[in-house]
């Protein structure tokens, strides 16, 4: 059943469902008839036998000649069920002994019976006529027979006719209502990776209209989707290829003469640079892929702030130096459930940032908000373009204009994933006396009462 058409199968439930309702109005309309036949028959005899009733010379006549046509039996029966006279002659009893003396004591009998001579159905009434006699008589069933049967074949061809004329007429709404699935079926076969079609709307407000805008909608995430792979892939390509190229222009050079001990030294040290960007490029795209799966691991236990933000300063301590900047924190006594080393990665993304975009003095702090505690890197530089802010957690996004040089633009974006993936969220603001307030939430811990660590996939 399941291999045959949609409108097919819509058509043969509409013919069985039209069959029903003809048979049960066919029935119907026979029964009224075969009934309204019947209670005209009885109807005749109830006034012949009145009229038999009324006439006193029982001897000359038992019913009307006008009204007998070769249809109209009658009889006159004592008690005991012999015939005393009859119309035609020499009829056979029309009822038994019990009914003859049923009739003669006062009760009135109508029932069908089935003669032999004359042969055929009759109707037969039989009723009082006084002085322990009763009078019978009866009436041919076969005129009412023989129009039930003419009824009968009238009401089967048109009802075949109706239901042939339905299941055609059910056939062509059937394809009529799915004509818009099939305009959809034809669209979406057209539709590739690279087109931007959309599926026929029908007008009417339905549910193919309905899921004509769903899968339309669809159709645009997927697109979104497949937008967003191919601007992933480029980007990366284009991330790849510029320490690539670097690397080998390195060793090119260093192999086209005879270079110092010293040049040497220089082009590899060139070269571990080049070649330690590239692992932190790959393991970055690696845990953005881990990520887009939805399989980013994260081992929540109770991590206290204050020692997590002063081990992300000594770890940048040397960098600032370098810089001749400054790194500090504010003291914290709150602590957050969360992976160490998933919050130490996303501290080192934030720091960073800082480092390599802002100015001056790099802030980290935290504070309690209503969905958590939120973690704060500031710095005193320019902070983010007012455009900038809406993309600055994309990936291979960047603000180069406004904010410097370097970088893949993959560490805010790290960042994010990382905070999702705890169940926070991450964000981006101006500073309240200028420069960048970068911050991600996480989940606030009872740290009278650490949680036992667990694995959680997320």
């Amino acid at each position: 059943m399941s291999r045959i058409p949609i409108r097919v199968r819509l058509t043969l439930a509409f013919a069985l469902a039209m069959g029903l309702v003809l048979t049960g109005m066919a029935l119907l309309v026979y029964v009224r008839v075969g009934g309204a036949l019947l209670a005209s028959v009885d109807q005749t005899l109830h006034s012949q036998a009145r009229e038999a009733q009324r006439s006193g010379d029982h001897e000359r006549r038992l019913v009307d000649p006008d009204v007998i046509g070769g249809t109209t039996l009658a009889q006159i029966v004592t008690s005991s069920g012999r015939v005393v006279r009859a119309t035609p002659p020499s009829l056979p009893p029309l009822v038994d002994a019990r009914d003859a003396a049923r009739a003669s004591a006062g009760a009135s009998i109508l029932r069908s019976v089935g003669l032999r001579r004359p042969e055929g159905d009759w109707r037969v009434l039989a009723v009082p006529l006084g002085g322990g006699r009763a009078l019978v008589v009866a009436r041919s069933l076969e005129p009412r027979e023989a129009t039930l049967h003419r009824l009968f074949r009238e009401l089967l061809l048109a009802g075949s006719l109706a239901l042939l004329f339905a299941s055609a007429a059910g056939y062509a709404l059937a394809a009529a209502a799915l004509r818009p699935v099939e305009a959809m079926r034809r669209r979406a076969a057209a539709v590739t990776a690279a087109s931007r079609a959309r599926l026929p709307v029908p007008a009417a407000r339905d549910e193919i209209a309905r899921l004509a805008v769903t899968l339309n909608e669809m159709l645009a995430r997927l697109e979104a989707a497949f937008e967003h792979e191919r601007r992933f892939v480029a980007d990366a390509s284009h991330e790849l290829r510029t320490p690539l190229t670097l690397l080998r222009a390195e060793l090119e050079l260093a192999l086209r003469r005879p270079r110092s001990a010293a040049e040497l030294e220089r082009t590899v040290r060139s070269a571990a640079e080049e070649t330690e960007r590239l692992s932190r490029l790959a393991e970055d795209l690696l845990l953005i892929a881990r990520a887009d799966q939805g399989a980013l691991p994260v081992r929540p236990e109770t991590v206290p702030l204050g020692d997590a933000l002063e081990s992300a300063t000594e770890r940048f301590a040397p960098h600032a130096a370098a810089l001749g900047r400054e790194i500090r924190v504010d003291p914290t006594e709150l602590a957050v459930e969360a992976d160490p080393e998933r919050l130490r990665q996303a501290l080192s993304g934030l720091v960073d940032n800082a480092f390599r975009h802002g100015a001056g003095t790099v802030v980290l702090s935290a504070r309690e908000v209503e969905t958590g505690v939120a973690i704060h890197v500031t710095d005193e530089g320019r902070g983010f373009p007012a455009g900038f802010r809406d993309r600055a957690f994309d990936r291979f996004s960047r603000a180069d204009e406004a904010r410097g040089r370097g970088g893949s633009g993959l560490g805010l974006s790290i960042v994010a994933l990382i905070a999702v993936a705890h169940g926070g969220s991450a964000g981006v603001d101006d500073g309240l006396d200028g420069g960048a307030d970068v911050w991600i939430t996480l989940p606030q811990a009872d740290v009278g009462a650490p949680r036992p660590r667990t694995a959680v996939f997320i």
